[in-house]
């Protein structure tokens, strides 16, 4: 009874500490990394910049995010969390300022670059993180909770982007485009210095933690560790399964990016002229997949068929996807696929990480983790340019729709070949 009681209260206190202070950090870490979308209404028509310029720009991010995701997730479990996630947040905090300064396609590219490569690490990092706190049956929840900070982001960063857009336009010579910037980026810079004094890297390093509890919780991550079948970074980077996550990854990443940099656009085309309008409206499907990705959560962990909580959502953001495009004329309709869409892709993007947790561990998790966040991100960078592209031949985005549907597609039925063991 005094052991089950430890464990109880080891997590409650853990989670009570750690999870709200990340999320926060994700939250901004999300919205720095999609504030361009809101940008985008004014500052193309600014700068002389053309859609396709926009969509590269917005992509090419995670460009530098795959070369240095990998370094990043093995230095963070060398030298600690703390260290780590710190460095990176202040670093990506300056870099989002600065991109109020842009004034050529070639400032827009070289800067959302070093941002990608500055954030590099950070989701990974998390993710390894939490697997030092919590074994595989308590992850998909706490992963849940974490990650609602993407669709929160959403649901309070839409309105004030689009306020900030509204009000600060041309205080002290700036946009609102640029304003938008550097205040949504200084919370980084921030939360990045109080991080490396709140942060604790390990249960065994907790001193809010009592002996016992301590001693439960490595008990438990001990435990597990011995069913990890996989030791080494190179195990994990030549294990088919984990590419196989990679593909997974990338198609749902399609549709959470898709839908990210481009969302406040599809909104004020349906008709909809006030930037606050424009997010008001954008926050109403991040409203729905903060709730519908706690409700899943619950379930898969209550169930533990991890993978078909990330195949039925994928295949809502399909059905989601298609029909707003189908429905692009309506604008009621419209939004409530582009709600069901958000749902769908964002829920199976929080609990897909329940997956590769559940058979990595140690520096394997390290390298596996950042292998399959890296690969499967660069959906990040050929969604928002495809996107792009086809606007600008098509003057609609309902084919890049379709397409980016067909790829949520494809990784829900990828991830049914993922092996039984994730669901134990």
């Amino acid at each position: 009874m005094g052991d089950q009681s430890a464990t109880t209260s080891g997590y409650r206190k853990a989670t009570l500490r750690i999870i709200p202070f990340l999320f926060v950090c994700y939250f901004f870490a999300f919205l720095d990394r999609v504030n361009v979308g809101f940008a985008k209404l004014h500052m193309l028509s600014d700068l002389q910049l053309s859609e396709a310029v926009y969509g590269l720009g917005a992509g090419i991010f995670f460009i530098g995010y795959f070369i240095f995701e990998v370094p990043s997730n093995l230095i963070l479990h060398r030298v600690g969390a703390r260290l780590w996630i710190a460095r990176i947040m202040v670093t990506w905090g300056i870099i989002s300022a600065a991109m109020a300064f842009i004034t050529t396609p070639t400032m827009f590219y070289v800067l959302r670059f070093l941002l990608g490569v500055a954030e590099a690490g950070f989701f990974p990092g998390i993710i390894l993180y939490l697997t030092y706190w919590y074994p595989a049956e308590r992850r998909g929840r706490i992963i849940s909770m974490f990650m609602a900070a993407i669709p929160v982001s959403g649901l309070i960063g839409s309105p004030i982007s689009g306020l900030i857009l509204d009000l600060s336009h041309g205080t002290h010579g700036l946009a609102g485009w640029q304003w938008l910037f550097v205040i949504e980026a200084l919370p980084s810079c921030i939360l990045g210095v109080v991080l490396y004094f709140f942060l604790t890297d390990r249960p065994s390093q907790a001193r809010w933690l009592t002996a016992p509890e301590i001693e439960r919780i490595e008990a438990d991550l001990a435990a597990e560790a011995t069913q990890h079948d996989a030791h080494s970074v190179k195990a994990a980077l030549t294990d088919w399964r984990v590419w196989l996550l990679s593909f997974v990854y990338f198609g749902i990443q399609m549709g959470v990016y898709g839908i990210g940099f481009w969302l406040p656009t599809i909104v004020k085309s349906s008709g909809f002229k006030s930037d606050t309008m424009v997010g008001l409206v954008t926050a109403i499907p991040y409203l729905a997949a903060t709730i519908f990705m706690v409700i899943m959560g619950r379930s898969a962990d209550a169930t533990g068929k991890r993978r078909l909580h990330v195949v039925l959502p994928a295949l809502l953001g399909m059905i989601g996807l298609i029909g707003s495009g189908i429905f692009a004329s309506n604008v009621y309709i419209a939004v409530t696929c582009l709600t069901l869409a958000t749902m769908g892709c964002i829920t199976a993007l929080a609990l897909f990480w329940s997956l590769p947790s559940a058979f990595l561990g140690g520096f394997a998790a390290a390298g596996g983790i950042a292998m399959i966040n890296s690969v499967g991100n660069l959906a990040g960078f050929l969604s928002p340019y495809m996107v792009g592209l086809i606007k600008d031949a098509t003057h609609s985005t309902n084919l890049a729709l379709y397409v980016i549907a067909a790829a949520v597609c494809c990784a829900a039925i990828l991830a049914t070949r993922v092996p039984r063991i994730v669901d134990r």
